[in-house]
């Protein structure tokens, strides 16, 4: 769709929300009109206001915190664009280490809690997991981390080699598990070349069929389409995974996309609210890469329809307040699940079963 193609109206977008609160799905061809208002315009405030509508509706005002830990750092294998820890990068600017020891693992699990986390992803930079002494470690780890009792145990650790992993992770006590999709199928090619799209389908089988609850979505602003991007929404609707963290390019120096420029706010916020509008039951989070692209703007993520962020530091880049997010929060009518856990008395939601763990 060239950009001087005329314009949904406030009105139809009113409508639309309406629609989507009453049971309709959008379309393709409505999702990509969408991602064209102009910023600004009445069209646009049609737009936020009905995500958060449709938002309140489905999954009420609370908002879910998450975090997650980089448990085995650098050196990965793969060479996906985006990251700083691909094979290939010349991007050093973290700390690279092997699997941390248990003790480390629950200091991060104590430090999510009181940062007001209900869950922490243990991340690896790596292929993925494969049976043998590989998998027996991961599961030990997984053990006595999901026994802590501090947040509730997610892992995001790459490619599944078959069922039995996936069913031995499940078992060592991990109620959720990370994996993006990336981008659409269309473009992954453009941004990894070590594993397959397929790959990742695969994976994400093997969660489903294990029990796990499923965290799956991906990164946008790395150069792909507008009908890329609804595509990519398309196939997360397709896979229905519990939490869908929607990861901003942040353009790391010494990566292949480091020379990207970051996408616009107005952007950013735009296809926010158009992911909601397609997945309007799903937990939405705000992941990675927000504070870069958004700056001051940060706390309109709430205004887009989102009901998820994730807290503290992310892989190998800085993170914002959890303060700050609960300023954010009240500043647009929501609440944090820890502020409903203190004044319930323990009665929070948690992040139900979505989860973190994003790349």
């Amino acid at each position: 769709m060239p950009p001087t193609a005329t314009l949904a109206s406030a009105a139809s977008i009113t409508a639309l929300a309406d629609g989507i609160i009453a049971g309709d799905t959008l379309s393709a061809i409505q999702a990509r009109e969408l991602l064209e208002v102009e910023p600004g315009s009445a069209a646009a405030a049609a737009l936020f206001a009905g995500a958060q509508r449709i938002r309140d509706h489905f999954l009420g005002t609370r908002v879910k915190c998450c975090s997650i830990l980089n448990v085995k750092a650098g050196n990965c294998s793969e060479n996906c664009s985006y990251c700083a820890q691909a094979s290939g990068t010349a991007s050093t600017d973290y700390q690279k280490h092997k699997w941390l020891p248990d003790e480390d693992i629950a200091v991060a699990s104590t430090s999510a809690a009181a940062n007001g986390a209900t869950a922490l992803g243990l991340v690896a930079a790596w292929w993925g997991v494969k049976e043998g002494s590989q998998l027996d470690m991961v599961c030990e780890a997984i053990g006595k981390f999901s026994q802590n009792g501090k947040v509730r145990a997610d892992v995001n650790l790459g490619i599944l080699d078959s069922q039995r992993v996936a069913d031995r992770i499940k078992e060592a006590g991990a109620a959720v598990y990370g994996h993006n999709l990336e981008t659409a199928a269309s473009f992954f090619g453009e941004i990894c070349t070590t594993h397959s799209y397929e790959e990742r389908l695969k994976t994400i089988q093997y969660i489903k069929q294990a029990g796990m609850g499923l965290c799956s979505g991906g990164i946008v602003g790395m150069g792909e389409s507008r009908e890329q991007r609804i595509e990519f929404a398309e196939q997360i609707r397709f896979i229905e995974p519990d939490m869908v963290p929607i990861n901003f390019l942040n353009p790391i120096a010494g990566t292949k996309l480091g020379d990207r420029p970051t996408m616009a706010a107005d952007e950013a916020l735009t296809t926010l609210a158009v992911f909601r509008y397609m997945l309007p039951d799903r937990n939405i989070m705000a992941a990675g890469g927000k504070e870069v692209t958004l700056g001051e703007r940060l706390h309109e993520v709430f205004a887009a329809g989102v009901n998820a962020v994730m807290v503290g530091n992310y892989l190998t880049t800085m993170g914002t307040a959890p303060d700050y997010w609960q300023q954010a929060a009240s500043r647009h009518g929501l609440v944090l699940n820890q502020q409903v856990e203190e004044i319930e008395d323990g009665a929070g939601s948690g992040c139900g079963t979505g989860g973190c763990g994003c790349e």
